[in-house]
């Protein structure tokens, strides 16, 4: 990817990220650490629900009913390789005040900008199709719905959201806290319904098991997990929500944004942690158990948690979840969209019509599959929107890295050695199981 301009030319004709709610949010400059963090909560949570969105459901479910707690490390390794990421996109946003598709539209030719873009585009669509589908599922689990008609519903939850839009960015960030603190309290309960053995969790979380590599069919899942964890257009999003802090535009001012922000991040991925490990416990504890080693479709889950339970609301609680985690996702994928849009093209759309757009996108695939081919056809176009996803997730971490690695934009900011060192070493990982991923899947494996 050449560089063709240089980064002074470029930066002053550059706007800020999102210039409608650009340090729109005020920080407390007390003395007190917990006053200012506080102001800094909510950027985390918006990206954390690309981690617990329903297309990492099935992944999930199947893990824990065929192998029990064995990939718990997995998930552990992907939410470490999260924030790892994520941090590079707060300290990217944070140090030169420029988002990551401003950085890359700065630094990269015309065509690669657009081929970036149309990625990224790919990526954002992708995964609004598996909120559509996830929340159709839920829809139907819940009130009976049909699935054509649960999709062409989902799209009207663009309305409710742009409602909120208009109070203010706050009002989206605490939307999105309310949902994920519901999906974390119902898999809490759960969880603890199912009667889990704890001593396997924490050992299986901290301990890889060999058998991951000696066993294809669970390194196939594992790097499902893997893959499908680091959503692409979240490091485009992160890089540009953390501007939305009225924070002090000066070095100190800017070391201090960094580190709440990542507190944020952390806090919030542990969350994301959480819940992922719950769906894969609970699927252990009730499926794997009970000799139901295949579990692997939402539906089969709801239906059988009840009766294996012996609790009539575990259902009802696991569908309640999985709606909460669409409407979630929803959201942070059209505020995606304008970022990338912006950054890339210098063009704005009213975030109201991007919303249209986006779930049009979605819809129109949903609409079709459903129609033609009923719930199988949708479980396969959600394992089809991973797929794609995990095929877009290098054109964005690649050059996140290098960007941070580069003196001449971040300053004393940029990557200290060992840090560029691991951070090319999960770019390259991811890329390798990615690609493992994607050729296993055509395949037909």
């Amino acid at each position: 990817m050449p560089i063709t301009t240089p980064v002074k030319q470029r930066r002053e004709s550059a706007h800020p990220s999102m210039p409608n709610v650009h340090s729109s949010v005020r920080v407390s400059q007390s003395p007190h650490f917990w006053r200012r963090a506080v102001g800094f909560l909510g950027p985390g949570f918006l990206i954390a629900v690309g981690y617990m969105d329903p297309g990492n459901w099935a992944t999930d479910l199947a893990a824990g009913s065929r192998y029990g707690y064995t990939l718990l490390s997995v998930i552990m390794a992907s939410n470490l390789m999260a924030i790892l990421l994520q941090s590079l996109a707060i300290k990217l946003g944070v140090a030169t005040e420029r988002d990551l598709a401003q950085a890359c539209r700065q630094h990269y030719s015309r065509p690669v900008s657009i081929a970036l873009w149309l990625f990224a585009e790919i990526a954002i669509g992708a995964c609004d199709l598996a909120e559509v589908i996830g929340s159709a599922i839920a829809l139907q689990l819940l009130f009976g719905l049909p699935l054509l008609v649960g999709v062409i519903v989902t799209g009207l939850d663009v309305l409710a959201i742009l409602l909120l839009e208009h109070r203010g960015f706050r009002w989206l960030e605490a939307l999105v806290m309310v949902l994920i603190g519901t999906i974390a309290a119902l898999f809490a309960i759960e969880t603890v319904l199912s009667r889990p053995e704890y001593l396997p969790i924490l050992k299986n979380l901290f301990v890889p098991a060999r058998t991951i590599v000696a066993d294809p069919a669970m390194l196939y899942i594992a790097i499902g997990i893997l893959g499908a964890t680091v959503m692409p257009h979240n490091l485009y999003l992160h890089s540009s929500i953390v501007q939305t802090r009225d924070y002090p535009r000066t070095p100190e001012g800017k070391r201090d944004a960094i580190r709440f922000a990542n507190l944020d991040s952390a806090l919030a991925l542990t969350i994301a942690l959480f819940i992922n490990a719950a769906i894969l416990v609970v699927a252990a504890a009730v499926f794997h158990r009970s000799g139901h080693t295949e579990v692997a479709e939402i539906g089969d889950a709801y239906k059988l948690l009840s009766p294996l339970l012996g609790f009539t609301g575990a259902s009802l609680m696991f569908a309640l979840a999985l709606l909460a985690s669409g409407q979630n996702s929803t959201i942070t994928g059209t505020l995606a969209g304008q970022v990338v849009m912006e950054g890339f093209l210098e063009f704005h759309m009213p975030g109201w019509l991007r919303r249209l757009v986006t779930r049009s996108l979605a819809i129109i695939p949903a609409v079709i599959v459903t129609a033609l081919y009923g719930e199988e056809g949708t479980s396969k176009l959600l394992l089809l929107s991973q797929v794609i996803l995990s095929m877009q997730l290098s054109f964005a971490v690649f050059p996140l890295v290098a960007f941070t690695s580069d003196r001449r934009q971040m300053g004393e900011f940029v990557n200290k050695s060992w840090l560029r060192m691991l951070g090319y070493g999960v770019a390259v990982l991811i890329a390798a199981l990615n690609g493992w991923l994607l050729i296993e899947v055509f395949r037909g494996h």
